[in-house]
């Protein structure tokens, strides 16, 4: 099982992810307090250690904005967090190859179906809280996945006490924020604590 490691935005938290080694690390373009700007996050990832993948959260943003990012080598794969329909994902398409993750604000299975129909790569699950795209920290009825026709990312405030039983939803990988925080910042011991232990090894 893979880990990522979303919303990271100091140069800081680089270095935390590079001690931890995630198989992927988030940068959130979307509004959020852990917003970065493309120039943030061309610094950010310049610092980033080989071998991690970067991965832009976007809401509704422009595809031709989003494109150009992937053009630049600021991010490798697409994480769409806005309810985006299948003209926007092959407008998109159109203009990237880059692989697709797409989020579902989890209220009942049939969200996760009609998902799974899209265009896209991989399915991102997360908490639906009415009026907030993501990030919101909170935890979804984890019985609600079933059977999953993509391979899926695992959000929705995750924490370490979760690990066992994340585990075992047969996630392709595990998507941390406010879990791997320590008063709204990232917290290198916890990402490398989590990471260790999705990794099978010892924290």
């Amino acid at each position: 099982m893979k880990v990522k490691f979303c919303g990271l935005t100091r140069d800081a938290d680089i270095a935390a992810a590079n001690a931890a080694r995630p198989d992927l690390i988030g940068l959130v373009f979307a509004d959020s307090r852990r917003r970065v700007t493309d120039e943030q996050a061309a610094r950010l990832r310049a610092q980033l250690a080989r071998g991690i993948q970067a991965v832009g959260v976007f809401v509704q943003d422009d595809p031709a904005h989003i494109a150009a990012l992937v053009e630049a080598g600021t991010i490798d794969l697409i994480q769409l967090h806005g309810g985006e329909d299948a003209a926007y994902i092959a407008a998109l398409r159109a203009l990237t190859r880059a692989p697709l993750l797409y989020a579902v604000r989890v209220r009942e299975h049939t969200d996760i179906e009609r998902a799974a129909a899209l265009d896209v790569d991989y399915l991102l699950l997360d908490t639906y809280v009415k009026g907030v795209a993501g990030g919101s920290g909170q935890k979804f009825d984890w019985s609600l996945i079933g059977t999953v026709e993509k391979p899926f990312f695992l959000a929705g405030g995750l924490t370490e006490d979760d690990l066992p039983r994340a585990l075992r939803t047969g996630a392709f990988a595990l998507d941390l924020s406010s879990g791997i925080e320590t008063d709204g910042r990232k917290d290198r011991t916890k990402m490398c604590r989590i990471a260790a232990r999705i990794r099978g090894e010892e924290p």
